[in-house]
């Protein structure tokens, strides 16, 4: 499920990157091969491949290796999302059940294995150290994220500087990575290099504030997810840690009970504080802000189609509804 506003722009190389894949993740093995097959036919938006596609295209770049790369990148976010559904107990995902639901979690996680190894096999194809770095580098920080976020987890103390520390590792940096990695194929020197890193790690920010947003008054069949998943695995995002430093004591009592006993009978209630606190909006408000720098970021880019579809893709990161 390609975003419309970069289906114009991206059909051909999306399919190429589809292809990547399919090869890629064809294996002997029949259970990969049954785990891998169901997770490519769940989808999902393809964000961070579009990303560096777009970035490489507006360099200028004109070659195969964004496809592969693009591949890469996708790999390595779908090997996350297995291990995180493991960790989270998570049973929907993308409006279907997910791979831990469908395999086991066993499955889940050797298969979330399978996916980084193959993405590091394919990586070095690109033949180019720089790539290697910067991949390499973005995995190990969305690891540190993924082990910070479980020791939050159920913790109504997490402050909102570590709540954005945690984000700009497990979710921006992946963002980031694939943005930096347009400009590396594009040969388009250290500051656009720089803008272009700034620019995801901004987008990647925006999108996951959104994401807690969605989370609490999204419409759900368009997510794809149950409501109120973040507060049943106990997770402080934005909208509840804004909720618990302005809410009264009795509205902070609620929040700390319901985080801490991952309580989702008292998502309505929940629900209710952020309102009337405002917690919702703010946390809008400071997507937008995370939007507005990752559009200042791109003055760099020459303009083209390209720059103006990175340029919709950050209004587009806040005004989303799924």
């Amino acid at each position: 499920m390609t975003i419309p506003l970069l289906q114009p722009a991206l059909r051909d190389d999306m399919e190429a990157v589809d292809r990547v894949l399919r090869e890629a993740l064809h294996s002997n093995v029949a259970l990969i091969q049954q785990v891998a097959e169901y997770i490519i036919a769940g989808g999902g938006k393809r964000l961070r491949p579009a990303l560096l596609l777009l970035t490489a295209q507006a360099c200028g770049y004109r070659g195969t290796h964004h496809h592969t790369l693009a591949a890469v990148v996708e790999m390595i976010h779908t090997a996350t999302l297995l291990h995180d559904d493991v960790v989270d107990e998570s049973s929907l995902r993308r409006g279907h059940a997910t791979a831990n639901a469908m395999f086991g979690n066993a499955a889940s996680v050797l298969v979330g294995d399978f996916l980084y190894s193959r993405a590091f096999q394919l990586m070095v194809t690109a033949d180019s150290v720089a790539v290697l770095k910067i991949l390499s580098d973005a995995t190990n920080v969305i690891a540190e994220g993924e082990v910070l976020q479980l020791l939050n987890s159920g913790d109504p103390d997490v402050d909102e500087q570590s709540y954005l520390a945690v984000i700009r590792r497990k979710t921006a940096k992946l963002f980031e990575a694939a943005a930096r990695l347009g400009a590396v194929l594009g040969h388009a020197g250290p500051e656009i290099e720089d803008s272009l890193a700034r620019y995801g790690m901004h987008l990647g920010t925006a999108f996951q504030l959104i994401d807690d947003v969605l989370d609490y008054t999204g419409d759900h069949a368009a997510m794809g997810k149950n409501p109120g998943d973040d507060l049943a695995e106990g997770k402080a995002t934005l909208p509840l840690i804004r909720a618990l430093d302005t809410g009264s004591p009795e509205e902070v009592a609620l929040i700390r009970r319901a985080l801490e006993n991952r309580n989702l009978g008292e998502f309505a209630a929940v629900l209710a504080v952020l309102h009337r606190t405002g917690a919702l909006d703010y946390a809008r408000k400071c997507a937008e802000t995370e939007s507005g720098l990752a559009a200042e970021c791109l003055a760099t880019l020459p303009s083209t189609s390209y720059r103006e579809v990175l340029l919709e893709l950050s209004a587009f990161a806040v005004a989303r509804s799924f």
